[in-house]
C-alpha cells in the first residue's frame, strides 16, 4: 500500500478506536476504509480483526486500571466466548450470512429505542437477573458466536446484557465489553490468520491507531460514565442500522 494510504487508515482507526471503547460501531469506519484501499472482503475481514483487536485491549487494560472490570470474575464467560467466536469465525466462509444481515438492522434500531426510551438505564446498579456462571452458558457465546461471524452492533449487544441480565450500571457494562470483544476479536483473528486472510502492515498502521483512540475513549468513559456512553450507544446502533440498510 502506499504510505498516504496507510496513513488514512490510521486516521481512521484512531477514531474507530474511541467509538468502540465507547458504544462499539468502530467497525462502520474501519471496514470500509479497507474496502476502498482495495483490500478483499475476507482479508478486509481479518484485517479489521487485527486492528481491533489492539483497541479492545487497550480499552480493556485501562478499565482494569480504573477499576472499572475484574477479569477473572468474567472467566467463565471468556472461556465461552473464545470457543464460540473460533468456531464461527471458521463457519462464515462456508454460511450465508444474509439472513442474519436482514434481520440486524431491526435488532440495533430496538436496542436504540430501548436504552432511548429508558432515561435512566444504566445509571446506577441494579439486582442482577443472571449469576456469572448462566451468563458465560447463554449470552455471552451467542454474542461471541455472532461477532467471529459477522460482528457489527456486538458491543451493543454484550453492554446490554451486561445491564439487564447482570445488572451492572453502564460504565462498568462497557469496560466488561471491552473483554469480551477483546476474547472474540482474538479467537476471530486466529482463524482469519491460520488461513492468510489479513494484510498485516495495513492492521499494524491500523492496530496503532486503534490503540490510540481506545485509551482516550476509555479515559473519557471512567470519567463522565454514563452521561457519555448512553446516547453514544443509541447513536451507534442507529447509525449501524442505517449502514447496513443501505449497503442491502
Amino acid at each position: 500500500m502506499e504510505p498516504l494510504t496507510l496513513l488514512a487508515l490510521g486516521v481512521v482507526a484512531i477514531a474507530a478506536g474511541a467509538m468502540d471503547s465507547v458504544a462499539g460501531g468502530g467497525g462502520l469506519l474501519t471496514l470500509p476504509a479497507l474496502l476502498i484501499a482495495g483490500v478483499p472482503p475476507t482479508t478486509a475481514l481479518g484485517t479489521n480483526k487485527l486492528q481491533s483487536s489492539a483497541g479492545s485491549s487497550t480499552a480493556a487494560l485501562v478499565y482494569a486500571r480504573g477499576g472499572a472490570v475484574q477479569p477473572r470474575t468474567l472467566l467463565p464467560a471468556i472461556a465461552t466466548t473464545l470457543v464460540a467466536a473460533a468456531a464461527a469465525a471458521a463457519l462464515v466462509r462456508t454460511l450465508d450470512t444474509s439472513a442474519l444481515e436482514r434481520w440486524l438492522p431491526a435488532l440495533l434500531i430496538a436496542v436504540a429505542l430501548y436504552v432511548a426510551v429508558q432515561p435512566r438505564l444504566g445509571e446506577v446498579e441494579t439486582r442482577a437477573r443472571v449469576g456469572p456462571r448462566a451468563h458465560a452458558l447463554s449470552v455471552a457465546p451467542l454474542i461471541g458466536a455472532y461477532d467471529g461471524f459477522l460482528g457489527p452492533g456486538t458491543g451493543s449487544f454484550h453492554a446490554l446484557a451486561f445491564v439487564g441480565l447482570r445488572g451492572m450500571d453502564l460504565t462498568r457494562a462497557t469496560a466488561h465489553t471491552k473483554v469480551l470483544n477483546l476474547t472474540s476479536n482474538v479467537a476471530a483473528l486466529a482463524v482469519f490468520l491460520l488461513g492468510g486472510d489479513a494484510v498485516l502492515v495495513a492492521g499494524a498502521v491500523m492496530a496503532l491507531g486503534q490503540a490510540v483512540g481506545a485509551r482516550l475513549g476509555a479515559r473519557a468513559v471512567l470519567r463522565r460514565g454514563s452521561r457519555l456512553v448512553r446516547p453514544l450507544l443509541v447513536v451507534v446502533s442507529l447509525a449501524m442500522s442505517v449502514r447496513l440498510l443501505l449497503a442491502a
